[in-house]
């Protein structure tokens, strides 16, 4: 990440042509625990490009090492890493130290790491209590078959214990507590599992996983549907826009395949045709104002950023989650619409997005806060913006390294 920022202009706003994606992270770091847990009954395909996925890759040969008795596992800035190996390394043999940059250290885990204690695990805190480095000791004896944990932090906690149920000699019932947040990705790490042979039983606020068997199989992993997000926002921001998306599916597990309804709002049609999804501008554009992202958080600040550039007020919810992520992307995102005169206004569990004093200044400059989300977001604004800089563009590897190359196959501008 040594670049330091990059200038975009796009000369003709018009968007047309095919995209290739790299497959989903989400579904990749999911693959890649099973594949490990299974002892490689499960195999896959198109698994992503992604930083974050060859982290989880290089974390997990890593703890598979026989060589070494206590191992330190750095998994930089990948927060899926760390919670999903923050179950998996009890089952693992040795010792672990789970670590990862300053920011990641700042994200909390207790709620994880007290649901695995519940059930027998020895894992502890080698600085501030509740958050990592953790201290993991292999060899889990299970005690206990039933635990209790929040639904509404984060689904990455309940589909981290998920992966690992079936692997452990009692199974495992997760008694969810109040509302589940980003739902979608729980069914797809449920959905998954039971591609690998693996079953549950999931009533009202409770699933339970027996211990059995993987079965042998090969997982394909479609492309990123967060990654399209950003395609939607560049067709809705071109003049003349019509982008095709190899590989993507109408029956898609991941939960950001939302954006597809959220985007015929912003006047983007989505086809579904045997060469891909197809993405065209239309005039089609709804007055909707309240949008509810509790099931796909990921896509609020792609959607945030569009409709400030639009000069559209909207409102959005289900969105608290946005605050332990890679920044609190809610308070980037304040700052950075604020550099057009765009405000974000809290009113309890809903922000309002202001944009009567949006102008289109020139020049602007956008940080992004070690968050690829928010270089990403951003960059389509270069569309109706002569000229915007990012600053730390190449924290888009985490999830899209071919982001900024993609970007110049459709006409953009990009001067280092």
């Amino acid at each position: 990440m040594s670049l330091k920022s990059i200038s975009l202009t796009h000369p003709t706003k018009a968007i047309s042509g095919t995209v290739q994606l790299t497959g989903s992270k989400s579904e990749s770091n999911r693959a890649l625990i099973l594949e490990a847990l299974s002892q490689g009954l499960v195999r896959i395909e198109n698994l992503s490009a992604a930083a974050d996925t060859v982290i989880m890759q290089q974390a997990l040969q890593q703890a598979q090492d026989t060589q070494a008795t206590h191992k330190t596992i750095d998994i930089g800035p990948a927060g899926t890493a760390m919670r999903f190996l923050t179950s998996y390394l009890n089952l693992a043999n040795g010792s672990f130290t789970l670590t990862g940059t300053e920011r990641m250290q700042q994200r909390p885990i207790g709620i994880l790491v007290d649901a695995l204690r519940s059930i027998g695990a020895d894992i502890t805190y080698e600085k501030a209590e509740g958050y990592p480095p953790l201290r993991i000791v292999g060899g889990f004896q299970q005690t206990a078959d039933n635990l209790r944990i929040k639904g509404d932090v984060s689904s990455q906690y309940l589909s981290s214990l998920l992966l690992v149920a079936a692997t452990l000699e009692q199974g495992l019932t997760l008694n969810i507590e109040g509302e589940l947040t980003s739902k979608p990705y729980v069914s797809m790490t449920l959905d998954m599992l039971q591609e690998a042979g693996i079953k549950h039983h999931w009533s009202e606020n409770s699933v339970a996983i027996a211990k059995q068997p993987f079965l042998e199989t090969t997982i394909y992993i479609e492309p990123d549907w967060s990654a399209a997000s950003y395609w939607y926002s560049i067709v809705a921001l071109s003049d003349n826009g019509h982008i095709i998306l190899p590989g993507l599916k109408r029956n898609s597990l991941q939960g950001d395949i939302a954006i597809a309804d959220i985007m015929q709002h912003f006047g983007v049609e989505s086809r579904f045709e045997i060469d891909g999804l197809h993405l065209i501008k239309t005039d089609n554009i709804s007055t909707e104002k309240l949008f509810d992202f509790k099931e796909c958080p990921d896509l609020a600040q792609t959607v945030v950023a569009l409709a400030a550039g639009l000069k559209r007020d909207i409102s959005i919810t289900g969105v608290e989650t946005l605050k332990i992520k890679e920044t609190d992307r809610i308070a980037a995102l304040r700052q950075e619409i604020s550099k057009f005169g765009a405000e974000l206004i809290t009113d309890g569990d809903i922000y309002h997005l202001h944009t009567a004093g949006v102008a289109l200044s020139e020049p602007l400059t956008f940080d992004t806060y070690e968050d690829h989300r928010m270089a990403m977001a951003f960059a389509p604004l270069a569309l109706i913006f002569n000229n915007i800089t990012i600053n730390e563009p190449m924290v888009v590897e985490k999830s899209y390294p071919l982001f900024w190359e993609h970007l110049k196959s459709q006409g953009f501008k990009i001067v280092e």
